[in-house]
């Protein structure tokens, strides 16, 4: 055995020598996430989540079997925000996420899970002509009797994130009528409220 084939042995068995072969870095878990009220907004979910989200974005999908209701006063915006229930022949359309894995306890603060406002749900969705199942979502837990009205800074940020993520045209305008009915419902009562105080 010649000494450079001795050399060349001892030299690729060191501890010292740099190996081409390294391990393969094990992907980031992640998860998919339904998305029907302010956080389709990648902007408003980036102030909770602490990063950009617009690239965790898969795109607009559809729940089948449901329909959007504001069925949760929110005491942080003081104001009705969304909830989804069953419902056939309906259906919801929203913004499709895959978000990693270590996002996913933020998001549930952000949803008020710990405090029972909302709770984890999963779902089977479409997006651009593929199911996607086991999708996360979010309802509320402990729903009110009837609909409650979002403020005008819920309305904008829902309104934004629907049309930002490409949310179907007719279904933005059936969004935007939703809320501003409920809207103008609700100062009705208020100044027929006032009235009868007034006439009191």
């Amino acid at each position: 055995m010649s000494f450079q084939f001795e050399q060349q042995i001892q030299t690729s068995h060191s501890p010292n020598h740099s190996s081409h072969w390294q391990p393969a870095a094990l992907p980031e878990q992640s998860f998919y996430y339904f998305a029907y009220g302010s956080c389709m907004c990648p902007v408003d979910l980036k102030r909770t989540l602490g990063e950009n989200t617009y690239p965790y974005v898969i795109g607009s999908a559809t729940l089948k079997d449901y329909r959007l209701g504001f069925y949760r006063r929110s005491l942080h915006r003081n104001c009705g925000v969304l909830d989804i229930i069953p419902f056939s022949n309906s259906y919801v359309e929203g913004v499709l996420y895959n978000l990693p894995w270590r996002l996913s306890e933020l998001l549930d603060e952000r949803e008020e899970v710990p405090r029972n406002g909302y709770r984890q749900e999963y779902v089977d969705v479409t997006s651009r002509g593929k199911i996607y199942q086991k999708v996360r979502t979010y309802v509320v837990v402990d729903k009110l009797p009837q609909e409650l009205a979002p403020n005008d800074w819920y309305f904008q940020v829902v309104l934004r994130g629907a049309l930002t993520c490409g949310l179907s045209e007719e279904y933005c305008w059936q969004l935007f009528n939703h809320m501003y009915q409920l809207q103008q419902q609700q100062k009705s009562y208020l100044r027929q409220n006032s009235l009868n105080l007034t006439h009191n």
